[in-house]
């Protein structure tokens, strides 16, 4: 048995059928874990989990959880399938960019809902059991526009502040239970939704290697990476939190940036 070994254990990752999410899947099933796969339509939920299931090369398995977590009955939904986890990761988020005057106050709600609100929501529905049971893993992913927030999106970098205070506290609500509470900043990464964000932002007409090249050189200098992150990098943070391994990490917010954010602490 090696230490990263989840086998055994049930792993809940929110917005999961494609990018980041679905890599964090990936990497949690190679692990051993049974891994309940998320998003709004059971049609596309359903198609991630047979893709999932065909590329796996490791132990684990994958079930079908759709709902939205956005609300209350969206949890009631997936709960229904997954009544209780040992590794939750609040992965879901929306972001887009958008001139800081112009955002409206159903902008802000709206993200604050989606990227606050859904992770708390489910925190507060697992949290107890893995007290109860004394284990458990609660990882959010948040985002390096946490710390330097970015000019087009200020309403994003908002909500990604507030999902460290939120991880911090839930960190010390489970103080002693044997059950970690952490959040990853992850850096620019390479998804297609990003690909759209970028081509918003630098000439549409550019082949992708020379557009993210240039995204990076104007919107992103100060990464010392010099590239977008690969999915598989952020979920090889996750999987790491997720394990026996990282048993003394909590309250944390460790970074997958690329050396994005120009501090020593977050």
């Amino acid at each position: 048995m090696t230490h990263l070994d989840l086998s055994g254990r049930t792993a809940l990752v929110t917005g999961s059928t494609q990018g980041i999410g679905a890599a964090i899947a990936a990497g949690l099933a190679r692990a051993g874990a049974r891994v309940a796969v998320n998003g709004r339509s059971a049609a596309s939920v359903a198609e991630a989990v047979d893709r999932l299931s065909a590329e796996l090369d490791g132990p684990g398995s994958f079930v079908a959880a759709p709902g939205d977590v956005t609300t209350d009955e969206g949890v009631a939904a997936v709960r229904a399938v997954v009544p209780d986890v040992d590794v939750l990761v609040n992965n879901l988020g929306i972001f887009g960019a958008q001139p800081a005057l112009e955002i409206t106050d159903d902008e802000w709600r709206r993200y604050f809902e989606v990227n606050v609100l859904a992770a708390v929501r489910l925190i507060r529905a697992y949290l107890p059991g893995m007290t109860g049971r004394g284990w458990g893993r609660v990882l959010t992913i948040a985002s390096d526009s946490a710390v330097v927030i970015p000019a087009e999106m200020i309403h994003y970098g908002m909500s990604k502040t507030a999902l460290l205070a939120v991880s911090r506290g839930f960190a010390k609500e489970a103080a002693g239970t044997g059950v970690t509470v952490n959040s990853v900043i992850a850096g620019p990464t390479h998804t297609g939704g990003v690909e759209d964000f970028v081509y918003s932002l630098v000439d549409a007409d550019l082949p992708w290697d020379e557009a993210q090249r240039e995204f990076m050189r104007l919107h992103r200098p100060q990464s010392l990476l010099q590239r977008l992150i690969e999915p598989e990098e952020i979920a090889n943070m996750v999987v790491y939190l997720a394990s026996p391994l990282a048993s003394a990490t909590t309250g944390g917010a460790l970074r997958v940036d690329g050396g994005y954010v120009d501090a020593i602490l977050p």
